[in-house]
């Protein structure tokens, strides 16, 4: 049994390199999607609510604007202009609501080019620098990287254009249960164990509480808000009554680095 730990030691060197590819191709799907978008269907709606696609394209550009920033200034050790406030992630997309499909694609494209520039430029050394979070939390270069993949993942299937989380790279997956149980066990959440039967993996959260199984993708679906429970089982629920709704996703890395 996988009980949660702490975040995992940086990649560094070789280890950035293959996360990085990682999410070169995950960004490479996405803007083969956005390619094929029509004016019409950037303007209708995703799974978000309230949020057309070219809501969910702006702000996974200017996710990637605020990435490139912190590796800016992780490889610098100085701030390259002033950074986005905190209400920036949530006006953004509201402005680029009434865009088109050009637009909000070459966004997109621009943006992502400019944070695998600033990855690129990093310095082996200086991947485990500390960078903070807009939320507060800090957190190595390295992780910023593991942001922009989960960001893009999920997103993709927010798009609601043929992409599911059965597609999802099962190392993302694993990834992303790793520390998503990290953060429910500090939290206290009340599930016993998560069981991924397609990755022979589980975690253990809290002494006592149903033990809840199924698909990765389905079990990180249902966690991240993105997935019904229909395709879990259950074990040691109290008069068949429902599983607890899981908190807010994605949570800070817990413990965290400081």
């Amino acid at each position: 049994m996988t009980s949660p730990g702490p975040p995992p030691a940086g990649p560094g060197g070789a280890g950035a390199g293959v996360l990085l590819a990682e999410v070169r191709a995950s960004a490479g799907r996405v803007l083969t999607t956005v390619g094929t978008l029509t004016d019409r269907q950037a303007r209708e709606p995703s799974t978000l609510p309230g949020w057309s696609r070219a809501h969910v394209l702006t702000h996974l550009a200017r996710s990637a604007d605020a990435y490139r920033w912190l590796l800016t200034v992780a490889r610098t050790g100085t701030e390259p202009g002033p950074r986005a406030g905190a209400a920036a992630p949530d006006r953004a997309p509201r402005e680029g609501a009434g865009r088109g499909a050009a637009e909000p694609a070459a966004d997109l494209r621009n943006s992502l080019d400019g944070m695998f520039a600033a990855a690129a430029a990093m310095p082996a050394e200086r991947w485990s620098t500390p960078v903070t979070a807009l939320a507060g939390w800090r957190h190595p270069a390295w992780f910023t990287l593991h942001r922009a993949w989960r960001e893009l993942e999920t997103h993709h299937v927010d798009l609601d254009l043929g992409r599911s989380t059965a597609d999802w790279p099962t190392g993302y997956v694993a990834w992303a249960l790793d520390g998503t149980a990290a953060a429910l066990a500090a939290r206290g959440f009340p599930v016993a164990r998560l069981t991924a039967t397609d990755l022979g993996r589980d975690w253990a959260l809290a002494p006592s509480g149903p033990i809840v199984s199924g698909p990765g993708h389905a079990l990180l679906a249902w966690l991240s808000g993105r997935g019904s429970v229909e395709r879990l089982r259950a074990e040691g629920l109290r008069a068949d009554g429902p599983l607890p709704g899981p908190p807010g996703w994605p949570l800070p890395p817990v413990p965290g680095w400081g």
